[in-house]
């Protein structure tokens, strides 16, 4: 009875877990719909990076602080540090409507944006009730509150059109208080119903705490967790002004495109789990950065047009030009066919298509040798990047992520038992940099090279990395660990 007891309260503080981080996480990723419409509408003009930034700032804030508020979640419990936040974060989204510049605005977003670091007090909260053999569910599960973006990309441009119909210099600004407003409901619920819980006889000191993070491991993980966390929530703001800019898609279409992204990702995150509970998180892994670089190689071909020379039309005798028109070439009674350009009738299509046609360069009455080219050949290759291919793609390296997410912490509570708000917290701020950085890294790339798929490029290259990165680790353990078992696996 006493073991029903005590798994009844750890679910329903579970519950409570992941509902105040799903709104946290709805909090943490709404710049990405809220800037877009501010400058879409012409209420701010910001440009590109001033947009990159303003996607990253709450990133920074909820990224950076991961670490400090990872250590009071270990020295206090979870119950108080999750709620003063959640209260403490509602401020700063109630005074948003009151910002008139880019500098307010970045401030405000920077200050909300604490509702980040709502990971890493979940994640000491939630292993702390549960046994090893069931954090892995249990943290996936805690995890599927990143469905919060979904929630801000789904819900948001609706509400923000609804809002702006009356007043479409200022309905935005009702959305900020809102969320605000959950964010306080959560917080005053998380008092009444939690119930606080923390490791057992922890006297060590801020220092020894940190002591772990001298680990490589810990810095492996979180260069894992910056790929398959922080290029998610990069992309949960990222891709609506990509779909709307590279397929002109409407504000409320893109919000549900990208909705399409990152519900299934979160979602899966419990799903995750549960395979790093039953294969290990080491194969999970494996599976998930080597799919995010076949996925991320497909995804960095642009939308394109290529023209260039073709297969042209030679003389194959001297002689003197009779006769020159759009479709032949006559020299002397000799003719020469020209090929015609027709009309490309596959839009959309899923493979590219090319295009072959040919243009005369000579004139009637002139005197050509043999072999001189007499109609330049021209080919056009065109790419659609066809958006329903593209969007199917997006959508699996999103739940291939997911699944990472979940393997990814799935590792803290078994190498790191007694720190686990530390490490997590880490490892977790790592992961939120990457939150950061890749809207702005993405937008500098755009700027440098014109093409919206130059962050998958970003990607892949980061993609093989973390897998490189961790095939040398392990075989160098195993090379380590069974010497004579890898010389007959050389000799295989």
């Amino acid at each position: 009875m006493k073991n029903t007891n005590s798994l009844s309260q750890s679910h329903k503080i579970l519950f409570l877990n992941t509902l105040a981080f799903t709104v946290c996480f709805a909090c943490w990723t709404l710049n990405g719909v809220l800037v877009t419409f501010l400058v879409d509408n012409g209420i701010f003009h910001w440009s590109v990076v001033q947009v990159g930034w303003l996607l990253g700032i709450p990133i920074l804030t909820g990224s950076i602080m991961r670490l400090p508020i990872g250590i009071l979640t270990d020295k206090f419990g979870g119950k108080y540090v999750f709620s003063l936040l959640l209260l403490l974060c509602s401020i700063p989204l109630f005074l948003l409507p009151f910002a008139d510049s880019f500098m307010t605005f970045a401030l405000l977003s920077f200050l909300f944006g604490m509702v980040g670091t709502s990971f890493a007090v979940g994640i000491g909260y939630t292993s702390i009730w549960y046994p090893k053999e069931w954090q892995g569910r249990a943290l996936g599960i805690f995890g599927m509150g990143n469905a919060g973006a979904a929630i801000t990309t789904f819900l948001a441009p609706s509400l923000l059109n609804h809002f702006s119909i009356e007043d479409p210099q200022n309905g935005w600004k009702i959305l900020p208080v809102i969320y605000g407003a959950a964010l306080v409901v959560i917080g005053i619920a998380f008092l009444i119903f939690a119930k606080n819980k923390k490791i057992e006889n922890n006297t060590k000191s801020v220092s020894q705490m940190l002591q772990s993070l001298k680990s490589a491991r810990v810095w492996r993980f979180g260069a894992y967790y910056f790929l398959v966390f922080g290029c998610f929530v990069a992309y949960s703001q990222w891709l609506l002004p990509n779909f709307m800019n590279v397929y002109q898609t409407s504000l409320v279409m893109g919000g549900l495109f990208a909705t399409l992204f990152s519900l299934p990702s979160g979602v899966i995150r419990a799903f995750g789990g549960y395979l790093s509970d039953k294969f290990g998180a080491r194969k999970i892994m494996y599976w998930v950065l080597s799919s995010s670089v076949i996925l991320s190689a497909l995804l960095m071909i642009p939308k394109m047009e290529i023209t260039t020379t073709g297969p042209g039309v030679l003389a194959t005798k001297k002689g003197t030009i009779t006769s020159v028109s759009n479709e032949n070439i006559k020299i002397g009674d000799t003719e020469f066919p020209v090929a015609q350009k027709k009309e490309n009738t596959n839009e959309n299509a899923i493979f590219p298509t090319k295009t072959s046609w040919q243009q005369v360069v000579v004139n009637q009455n002139q005197t050509v040798k043999k072999k001189e080219l007499l109609a330049k050949g021209i080919t056009v290759i065109k790419f659609d990047a066809n958006m329903w291919v593209f969007l199917v793609l997006v959508i699996l390296i999103g739940i291939s992520w997911g699944i990472g997410k979940a393997a990814v912490y799935k590792h803290i509570p078994e190498y790191f038992p007694k720190d686990v708000g530390v490490v997590g917290g880490m490892v977790g701020m790592i992961g939120g940099l990457g939150g950061f950085f890749g809207p702005i890294i993405f937008s500098y790339l755009l700027t440098s090279t014109g093409i919206w798929s130059s962050s998958w490029i970003f990607i892949l290259i980061f993609s093989l990395i973390c897998l490189i990165w961790m095939h040398y680790t392990i075989t160098k353990i195993m090379n380590e660990k069974q010497p004579i078992l890898s010389k007959v696996i050389d000799r295989q």
